[in-house]
């Protein structure tokens, strides 16, 4: 019987999942423009908003995702997370804005704009305060929305925490620095996990490409700026770096002692508070 010697070997697909904003595409960029060598692993690239793909995550959608901390607390039996690729603003973060001045002691009487109940910047501001009332907004229309005085207030992640100012909104709080404030830590926002059912050996294997497509990145500013921005949503060029170095930073390669213990912390606080109705086991993909 013949044999065919020229077969290829299998590649192995790894379905990843991240948002279409500048600071994923920007981490992503190694491996989605195919500058790295990846070993009998092909990687196919979907893009969805963060609500969508904290969804997604509970029902085990994708190998690896984009995923808020506050979404990890219900996925952490079907992924463990990966020791980089995080967002987490040390001494900045979302930020609460309004039309007209208004003081962080208002907030039990405000009806808020928030991007998800998911998402961690939601789970910040109900550690700091769970008196308010709020309207799940798309993130990139929270801003129309408090200017248009649907909502009293505004809670912003993305690159709105940049420009508000110039829309003629006003700061009420910056979660990142209360945060830093009560514990001495960044805050964390969101990270990348793996789905535990791959098993250790292809964990792992993944986790080194995804960490060498960043230091790539890192390591190739321009060109993968250049890149990102066709993700930045109209922001100037200024704009879109300054955007990126804010959440792609030393943390996103590792998240060292400090990231880590700030998810623990923040996790540990939304369950003392009530607001995760269970302990979350962390657990970090080597």
């Amino acid at each position: 019987m013949p044999t065919d010697f020229g077969t290829k070997p299998q590649m192995k697909t790894i379905s990843v999942a991240h948002s279409p904003d500048s600071d994923d595409a920007f981490m992503f960029y190694g491996l989605a423009t195919n500058k790295l060598e990846t070993n009998g692993l092909k990687f196919e690239h979907t893009l969805k908003d963060i609500q969508s793909l904290n969804e997604d995550a509970r029902n085990g959608v994708y190998d690896v995702t984009a995923i808020s901390f506050h979404a990890y607390a219900y996925v952490a039996d079907k992924y463990a997370l990966l020791p980089h690729g995080a967002s987490i603003g040390d001494k900045y973060g979302p930020i609460l804005v309004s039309k007209e001045p208004r003081k962080p002691e208002e907030i039990g009487q405000m009806t808020i704009a928030i991007p998800g109940e998911l998402t961690s910047a939601f789970l910040a501001l109900r550690i700091y305060n769970q008196d308010f009332d709020y309207k799940i907004v798309p993130f990139d229309q929270i801003i129309d929305a408090v200017k248009k005085g649907e909502v009293d207030a505004g809670l912003l992640i993305h690159e709105g925490q940049l420009f508000y100012k110039q829309e003629g909104l006003d700061k009420v709080l910056d979660l990142g620095e209360w945060w830093h404030e009560k514990t001495g830590l960044p805050l964390p926002m969101g990270g990348n996990v793996i789905r535990r059912d791959l098993g250790p050996e292809l964990m792992k294997q993944v986790s080194h490409k995804l960490h060498e497509s960043i230091l790539y990145s890192m390591e190739n500013r321009e060109d993968a700026l250049q890149y990102a921005m066709q993700f930045a949503r109209d922001m100037p060029p200024e704009l879109a770096d300054r955007f990126v170095a804010m959440w792609v930073n030393d943390l996103t390669l590792d998240y060292g002692d400090r990231g880590r213990e700030a998810v623990r912390l923040l996790l540990e606080e939304g369950h003392k508070h009530g607001i995760i109705p269970h302990a979350v086991d962390l657990e970090f993909v080597d």
